[in-house]
Parts: C-alpha cells; sequence; structure tokens
C-alpha cells in the first residue's frame, strides 16, 4: 500500500473514533446515555447533585424513565450559576435537542433568554409560572401535602415547637412552608414554628448544624426541603432524642426511617414522562402545568414504621383531606399558588 493510501486509511479510521465519541457526549464532554442518531433527544439541567435522593435525583429518574419508555436519547449536566443556565441552554438547543428540562424556580429566566433563539426545541422549567412560545412551565402544588404534614408535625410534637430548614427562599419553597404552618396551627393554634433557610441547597453540615440549632430551642419535628443539604437535617434528627423529621421532594421515608414521619413527595418520573410524551406527539401547548394532589403528581406518604407514633384520629383527618383534594373539593385558607389550582 502507498503512503498516501495509507495516511489516508488513517484518517478515515480518525474521523470515524471522533465521529463516534461525539455522538456520546453531552455539551459538557460528559457521556450520553444513548446512541446520537436518536429521533427524539431529551437533556436535563439540574442546579444540584441527583445524588441528593430529593429534587434532583427525582428529576433524573424522570429522564431515565423518558429514555426507557420512548427510546429518547438524553443528556444531563448540573449547573451551578445563572450563566452557566443560559449557556447549556444554548447549547442544547444548538444541538437541536427536542426538550430541555431546567430543573427549577431559578431556571426561568435563562429559558426566557434562550428561548426564542430556538424556536425548534422546547424549553421547560419546574417550579415557575413563564411561558412563551417554546418555553412551558411546571407549577407543583406543595402546599396541599405540605398542609397536611403539618397537621402530622402537630399531632405528634410535644414540645409544641416545630421547624422548617430550606435551602434558599425560592418562592415554591416558601409556600411550601407557608402551608406547612397551616396545617400546624389547624392542630394547635398556640405552636410555635421556627423557620431558617441555608442559603444554598448542597451543604449538608450546614444544614445539620441549622436542625441542631432549632432542636436546641425545643424543636421536636422538621420539616426540611434542602435538596442535598437536608441529608445533613436526616443526621441531625438521628442523633438527637425524640426528634422526628418529614422529608421533602421524593419520597425520603427510608433515609432515616427510625425517625422520619413521612415525606411530601412530587411523582416528578411521572410528571416528567406526561410531558415528554406530549412534546414527542407534536400536541405541546405552551402554559403552565399545575400538578397537585388531584393529578396524582403531588401527595404524603406516610412511613409505614412510624405510622403507630401518629395518633389514630390524625391519620382520618389526613385521610379525609387528601380525598378531598384528589376529588377536587378541599377549601382552606392556603397561599395563592394553591387557590390557582384548578
Amino acid at each position: 500500500m502507498s503512503s498516501k493510501l495509507r495516511i489516508g486509511s488513517l484518517f478515515l479510521v480518525f474521523n470515524i473514533i471522533v465521529g463516534n465519541l461525539s455522538a456520546c457526549s453531552s455539551p459538557d464532554g460528559s457521556r450520553a446515555d444513548a446512541s446520537q442518531g436518536a429521533e427524539f433527544s431529551v437533556a436535563l439541567l439540574t442546579p444540584g447533585p441527583i445524588s441528593d435522593q430529593s429534587w434532583n435525583g427525582g428529576a433524573y429518574q424522570g429522564l431515565l424513565r423518558i429514555r426507557d419508555s420512548l427510546g429518547a436519547r438524553i443528556s444531563h449536566i448540573q449547573t451551578k450559576t445563572p450563566a452557566e443556565f443560559e449557556e447549556n441552554f444554548r447549547q442544547y438547543g444548538a444541538q437541536g435537542y427536542s426538550l430541555v428540562f431546567g430543573h427549577g424556580f431559578e431556571f426561568q429566566d435563562a429559558a426566557a433568554r434562550v428561548g426564542p433563539e430556538f424556536p425548534k426545541t422546547i424549553f421547560v422549567t419546574t417550579g415557575g409560572r413563564r411561558t412563551s412560545a417554546n418555553v412551558s412551565a411546571m407549577s407543583f402544588a406543595f402546599e396541599q401535602p405540605s398542609y397536611l404534614a403539618g397537621i402530622v408535625a402537630a399531632s405528634v410534637s410535644k414540645s409544641g415547637v416545630i421547624g422548617c430548614v430550606g435551602g434558599t427562599e425560592l418562592p415554591p419553597v416558601k409556600s411550601g412552608f407557608e402551608a406547612f404552618v397551616l396545617g400546624v396551627r389547624a392542630v394547635n393554634p398556640g405552636a410555635r414554628v421556627v423557620t431558617a433557610y441555608l442559603g444554598n441547597w448542597d451543604d449538608a453540615a450546614a444544614g445539620k448544624e441549622q436542625a441542631l440549632a432549632q432542636i436546641a430551642q425545643g424543636v421536636d419535628v422538621i420539616y426540611q426541603n434542602a435538596d442535598a443539604a437536608g441529608l445533613g437535617v436526616f443526621q441531625a434528627a438521628r442523633e438527637s432524642k425524640g426528634v422526628y423529621i418529614i422529608g421533602s421532594n421524593a419520597d425520603q421515608n427510608g433515609i432515616a426511617p427510625a425517625v422520619t414521619l413521612g415525606s411530601v413527595v412530587i411523582d416528578l418520573p411521572n410528571a416528567f414522562m406526561a410531558l415528554a410524551t406530549e412534546v414527542k406527539r407534536g400536541e405541546f401547548s405552551p402554559r403552565v402545568h399545575v400538578l397537585d394532589t388531584r393529578s396524582g403528581v403531588m401527595k404524603w406518604v406516610v412511613n409505614p414504621a412510624l405510622r403507630a407514633a401518629i395518633p389514630p384520629p390524625t391519620l382520618r383527618m389526613v385521610d379525609s383531606l387528601e380525598r378531598t383534594m384528589r376529588d377536587g373539593t378541599f377549601s382552606t385558607s392556603l397561599p395563592a399558588v394553591a387557590r390557582d389550582v384548578p
């Protein structure tokens, strides 16, 4: 074989290798989970690690379900700053992705800016309410199951002092805590609720420190919504005598089953699948997708291991209220977001 032919062959092999590597890469250089040739492609941006067993982990499970059920090519990137939100939205749009989820209220501005540049890509943010021609939003009614969690917390608390620990003071987190307080006061009008925000979603040590500070004030039930930082709250409850915790976003009852009363759960895989199916079928319409107890996405899940710790009248009350939420007849003085639910 001549030297020219050998060089040409080597160049062809090099191009094939590079092409195959490119076909398996996400915009950040990480390996995607399916072949580049798939027609339907879905990406996910999360503000924190998918190992949090909460908000981000649930979203990633939704992405995997879309891959397995709809045959989608998928990609995931963890982002940290608003600049990264916009940069990665733009990269996925430039690559022609069908659907891109920005998982969090904080992704709304970036989606609004990038969406018009890539009209063939659908951008969806979770926890927000802003829409445009190819930008949609999911609004989760945290208020409903949070209200039920408040009823349970007040029924179990012996001190009458109850805590809330959040990551940052985003509107969906704040309204969930407000509904929780209403549930507490429905059972014990004189209860004191201590609320604190960590300023981040990742620092488990800070979560533990804040939980211990609340426990020192007499708190004996803590409702946490702090993602990976919330794992530190679980640790504090495990190490403290007579303290219970309530999980959020995912079914966290298994993290510390001896001290977890239950979880305010978002069925993110179900929510993500429903919207992705709509996009794949060409049935997408830009709107705010309000997801509540009636839709089956939001729910209060009691921990079976601690069901006996909850007074039977409370269990009956919660079951009754949950039925009214499912059939659409539930009514109480919940925050405005909850009243918007059809």
